[in-house]
């Protein structure tokens, strides 16, 4: 399986979430139905523990770097949206919040205890070198958390294909910018499931990987070790 993920090349996801910036808080209420603060708390208790620093990638408005902060957390927030971390700056002044590509994190090796990413490796234009980076940048023994969209079975399947392949995107064109929100359902369906991203966070090295599903099964919470 190829670990391109992005539908769009690199500068065509950062032209998109740039446009999206300002109905992106309430777009991400109304996909997931309000719950996306609680999946992102039980993130952030999942492998942040006081006095830990975190780097959270892909931090968007910086609503999980929040969670991570509230966990105990010392946070880096780093997106390469510069539209987005105007909102995320707007919500705390206690987190660093850099600019920055996933690709290429900006940051030393073993820099951080632990990690996490919410809603955004879905959108990394090759999978496996963004979570090579976040193994890098983590010390030994430190922790990941990836929090992203995946595709139910059973009961919930055909819900999910009318919500987040017709309703979301007309939604979001009832948004200014929100119309890029067309590109949502073609990134999960390229996206790897849970088993298949459990062995892409195997194969860039960590342990005791891990997934919890949430909401029937819309949701998925990875989490592994960095060796």
């Amino acid at each position: 399986m190829s670990s391109q993920t992005g539908t769009l090349p690199a500068e065509g996801v950062r032209a998109m979430f740039d446009r999206i910036a300002p109905v992106y808080d309430a777009m991400n209420r109304v996909m997931t139905v309000g719950l996306d603060g609680r999946w992102r708390r039980e993130t952030a208790a999942a492998v942040v523990s006081p006095g830990d620093r975190v780097l959270d990638a892909c931090c968007g408005t910086g609503d999980l770097a929040l969670a991570s902060l509230r966990a105990g957390g010392i946070v880096t927030g780093l997106d390469f949206s510069e539209r987005m971390l105007e909102r995320a700056r707007r919500k705390s002044g206690e987190i660093e919040w850099v600019q920055g590509d996933a690709l290429a994190l900006p940051f030393e090796d073993d820099s951080f205890d632990a990690a996490t990413v919410g809603f955004g490796v879905r959108n990394l234009e090759d999978l496996d070198r963004g979570l090579a980076e976040l193994a890098r940048v983590l010390r030994p023994d430190g922790r990941l958390g990836v929090l992203e969209i995946t595709r139910p079975k059973g009961l919930l399947a055909p819900f999910y294909s009318v919500w987040f392949g017709a309703i979301v995107p007309v939604l979001g064109k009832l948004l200014p910018g929100g119309s890029a929100y067309t590109y949502l359902p073609a990134s999960v369906k390229r996206f790897p499931g849970p088993e298949d991203l459990a062995r892409f966070l195997r194969e860039a090295g960590f342990s005791d990987v891990r997934y919890r599903l949430f909401a029937g099964g819309i949701v998925a919470l990875h989490t592994g070790v960095a060796a």
